[in-house]
């Protein structure tokens, strides 16, 4: 395991969208195992493959109750309740902006053997699950950042 340079705003990679996962093999469980690394070293509670230079659909979520790896990720269901708050990410050091996610989402998500799962994020792990799928649309928090809440 080794831990990767993260990518950095003005990259053009972090515009581009990520390709779908096919092989899961050896290659796809370094990569994952790298960016735990470098996740945790960097003290984000979040990591898209892509902003360790990987245009692969492959992110991995850590709030404090334990690593998901999901390859392949998509969102299948959201809540209509919303939630306005401030994020930063890894990619904008030292930036953060204000984001309207929703506050409850569903993921269908492959792990690193290609076995599907269901995972369910409520608040904080919403947002999470969201901002780390927009990065393998090539969309950053600063693309979608939004005017603070009055009050």
């Amino acid at each position: 395991m080794a831990l990767r340079n993260i990518v950095k705003t003005g990259d053009p990679i972090l515009s581009k969208k990520s390709r779908k996962v096919e092989i899961f093999d050896e290659k796809l469980a370094v990569l994952i195992d790298d960016m735990k690394d470098t996740m945790y070293t960097a003290e984000g509670v979040g990591l898209a493959a892509v902003q360790v230079g990987v245009l692969k659909r492959v992110v991995i979520v850590d709030v404090g109750d334990g690593l998901l790896e999901l390859v392949n990720p998509e969102i299948i269901s959201e809540s209509e309740n919303r939630q306005c708050e401030i994020e930063g990410c890894l990619s904008l050091p030292g930036q953060s902006f204000y984001t309207d996610r929703p506050m409850e989402v569903k993921v269908k998500a492959q792990d690193r053997n290609g076995k599907w799962q269901i995972f369910k994020g409520v608040g904080l792990k919403a947002r999470a699950f969201c901002h780390e799928l927009d990065h393998l649309e090539g969309v950053v928090i600063s693309d979608i950042a939004v005017k603070a809440p009055e009050g």
